[in-house]
C-alpha cells in the first residue's frame, strides 16, 4: 500500500517583493516621492540659510540624481546587475525626455501667458495704418504670413516630391541621383539668411536694387523648404515595400502609374508629415523675410507688387521699436507669436486630418 504525501498547501496573501526578486510596481514611485521630499528638506534649509529663494532647478536636478542611485542600488539588492542597469537606463532616458519637455513647455506657456491679452477681435480685424501707440492689429501681418507661405508652398512641394520620386525610383546608382543627394544635403544647412539674399540678388538682377515684394519672400522660403521635402518624402517612398511595387508590376500597371497608384499612397502620411515639418520650418523665419519682403503697415493682397508685412517680422519690429506706452507694443508682439504658434498647430492637425483620410485603410 502506497502512501501519497499530501501536497503543500497553496500560499495565500501578498508575497514579499523584497524577496521574490522583483520590486513591485509602486516602489520605484514611493523612491521618487521620497528623493523629492528629502532634497527638497535639504535646499529649504540651503536657503534658509543664505537668505534666499529656493533652487527648483538644483532641487528637481539633485533628486533625479538621488533618485537614480536609489533605484539602482535597491534593485540590484532585490532583483540582480542586469535589472539595476535596465532601471537606471530607463531612468536616464525618462529625466532627458522631462529636460527636453521643460524649454518647450516653459516657451508655450510664457507666450500664452503674455499673448492672450491682446487676443481681441481688434487685433485679427485691423492693421497697423496711422497707429501709433495703443490700439491696432495685425490682419496685414497674417494675410502677408498665410500668402507667403502657401506660394512657397506650391513651389516647393512639386519640387521636392518630384525630386524624391526620382531619386528612389528613377535614379538608383545613378552619377545624377549622387549629385542631386549631395546638393540637397548641402542646402540643408543654408543659413536662412544666405536664402533671402539669394532671393534678392536674384529679383535685384531683373528689376533693380531695392526691389520688395511677397513673392521674393515666397521664393527665399522655398530655398529652405526644399530640401526638408525632399529628405523626408524621399525616406518615406524607401519604406514603402518593394513586394506591392513588383505586384503592381506583375499585373502589368506601368512603373509611372505604379509610382502614383501604389507608391504615392502608400506613403502619403510620412509625406504629408514631412511638408507640414517643413512649412513649420519657415513659417517663422525672418531674417529672409526682412530682406525679401520687407514690412508695412498696410495691408497688401499683391504677392507681386510691393513690401509685404509677416508675423514674424511684425514681432520683431513691435518688439525693437517700441513706441509710448512700450506696453502696447509688447502686448502686440507676444499676441503675434502666440499666433504664429496657432497658425502652426492648425496646419498639423489639418495634415494629420488629411493623412488620415487618404492613407490607404488595412481593414476590410
Amino acid at each position: 500500500m502506497t502512501i501519497t504525501a499530501p501536497s503543500p498547501a497553496p500560499l495565500t496573501g501578498t508575497p514579499d517583493t523584497l524577496r521574490s526578486g522583483r520590486l513591485a510596481a509602486w516602489v520605484p514611485w514611493a523612491l521618487l516621492g521620497a528623493s523629492l521630499i528629502a532634497m527638497l528638506a535639504v535646499f529649504l534649509v540651503m536657503a534658509g540659510a543664505a537668505g534666499g529663494d529656493l533652487n527648483y532647478g538644483g532641487w528637481l536636478v539633485s533628486a533625479a540624481l538621488v533618485y537614480l542611485i536609489v533605484i539602482y542600488v535597491t534593485s540590484a539588492i532585490v532583483e540582480g546587475a542586469r535589472k539595476a542597469v535596465d532601471r537606471l537606463v530607463t531612468g536616464v532616458v525618462s529625466s532627458a525626455f522631462l529636460i527636453a519637455m521643460v524649454p518647450l513647455v516653459s516657451v508655450a506657456w510664457t507666450v500664452l501667458v503674455n499673448g492672450i491679452a491682446r487676443m481681441d477681435i481688434l487685433f485679427f480685424s485691423s492693421s497697423m495704418r496711422n497707429v501709433v501707440g495703443e490700439g491696432g492689429g495685425a490682419l496685414h501681418a497674417i494675410v502677408g504670413t498665410i500668402l507667403i507661405t502657401a506660394a512657397a508652398a506650391v513651389i516647393s512641394i512639386p519640387i521636392g516630391l518630384m525630386t524624391s520620386v526620382y531619386l528612389v525610383e528613377y535614379g538608383e546608382g545613378k552619377r545624377l541621383a549622387r549629385g542631386i543627394t549631395f546638393l540637397v544635403d548641402v542646402m540643408t544647412g543654408i543659413p536662412s539668411i544666405v536664402a533671402g539674399l539669394f532671393a534678392y540678388a536674384l529679383f535685384a538682377l531683373f528689376f533693380g536694387p531695392g526691389i520688395r515684394m511677397g513673392f521674393m519672400g515666397s521664393v527665399a522660403l522655398s530655398v529652405l523648404m526644399i530640401p526638408v521635402v525632399v529628405r523626408s518624402s524621399e525616406e518615406m517612398l524607401r519604406l514603402v515595400p518593394n513586394e506591392l511595387r513588383e505586384a503592381s508590376y506583375a499585373l502589368g500597371v506601368p512603373k509611372w502609374l505604379t509610382v502614383v497608384k501604389v507608391v504615392m499612397p502608400t506613403a502619403i502620411a510620412g509625406i504629408t508629415t514631412g511638408i507640414m515639418l517643413s512649412i513649420s520650418r519657415v513659417i517663422g523665419e525672418t531674417a529672409p523675410l526682412l530682406i525679401t519682403a520687407g514690412f508695412t503697415d498696410s495691408m497688401n493682397y499683391d504677392l507681386f507688387s510691393g513690401r509685404m508685412q509677416t508675423l514674424p517680422v511684425f514681432t520683431y519690429t513691435q518688439y525693437a521699436n517700441q513706441g509710448i506706452p512700450p506696453e502696447a507694443y509688447l502686448d502686440r508682439a507676444w499676441a503675434a507669436a502666440l499666433t504664429l504658434i496657432l497658425i502652426v498647430m492648425v496646419l498639423n492637425l489639418a495634415a494629420r486630418l488629411v493623412a488620415k483620410i487618404f492613407s490607404p485603410k488595412t481593414g476590410r
